[in-house]
């Protein structure tokens, strides 16, 4: 009886400890807050998107597009979280951003930092072929408290009219990411404007610094594409928003997380999330 009493014992101590060292990441681009979204409104949207991060349970996830209105609303709501992140037209507030947020009780900010997608990268700036606006890439090392084990977090928004600056964008990634993090286990989230086929992608996920964590998984949980339109190309299963992570960090599972609200999606996308192990 003792012996039996001691192997549930190990046995539910090793479940607690795999629950409490897997990581629960996420991308999802909120779509900005313009009153052109008539019916998808951001203050309509804006309690159903916290309902969602809240029921999911990211540990640590990346946005793309956010105002800081929005990034602030996000934060009233869900105080648990810690963000980071700045306006791509300033390096302050002004623009979207490629926040990041992360579990105040579960890491500690160690670094952090932005650069452009661009041949300036450390100042607001152009790139390439892009005319519409400033692209941004925003970083975090965090430090898991539980664990002690450290990681960098990068967030990305590429172009989506430039083919070069998507393309030039990603060997910038790459480059920074090794000059940034070293040897360190690196997660890259983003809405990268380009499915499996794009070069853009390929050369982040055949890079061996870098793999999809799609890949890495034997059910990918896709029912739809990333990309919603509001309800307008619910149909297509193109994957154009990714989450990378260095080689050797386990995938336990990836989905697309096609959440609704009376008829209707808390945003033009939808998130993805990966469950990890590192």
């Amino acid at each position: 009886m003792r012996k039996r009493f001691l192997l549930y014992a190990v046995f539910a101590f090793t479940v607690v400890v795999a629950k409490a060292q897997q990581l629960t990441v996420a991308s999802y681009n909120l779509r900005f807050d313009t009153k052109n979204d008539t019916g998808n409104l951001w203050k309509d949207r804006a309690p159903v998107v916290a309902n969602l991060i809240r029921f999911h349970d990211f540990d640590v996830f990346g946005t793309q597009e956010a105002l800081e209105n929005q990034l602030l609303d996000i934060t009233k709501t869900l105080p648990q979280y810690q963000r980071y992140g700045v306006g791509r037209d300033d390096g302050k507030e002004k623009g979207e951003h490629s926040a990041i947020f992360f579990k105040k009780d579960r890491f500690k900010l160690l670094a952090k930092g932005d650069f452009w997608l661009s041949q300036t990268p450390q100042k607001p700036s152009l790139g390439w072929d892009a005319r519409c606006c400033y692209r941004l890439c925003s970083w975090v090392y965090l430090q898991d408290v539980g664990s002690g084990k450290k990681f960098y977090f990068f967030n990305v928004h590429y172009d989506h009219e430039g083919k070069v600056a998507r393309e030039e964008s990603s060997k910038l990634i790459l480059q920074k990411i090794k000059s940034i993090a070293g040897n360190s286990n690196v997660i890259l989230t983003g809405d990268f404007n380009g499915d499996h086929t794009s070069t853009w992608y390929q050369r982040i996920a055949d890079s061996k610094v870098l793999e999809d964590t799609y890949r890495k998984v034997k059910f990918p949980y896709v029912n739809s594409g990333t990309y919603n339109g509001f309800g307008s190309d619910i149909k297509s299963l193109e994957i154009i928003d990714h989450i990378f992570t260095s080689p050797g960090v386990k995938v336990n599972s990836w989905g697309v997380l096609t959440d609704s609200y009376q008829g209707k999606y808390p945003s033009d996308h939808f998130p993805v999330e990966a469950k990890i192990v590192m």
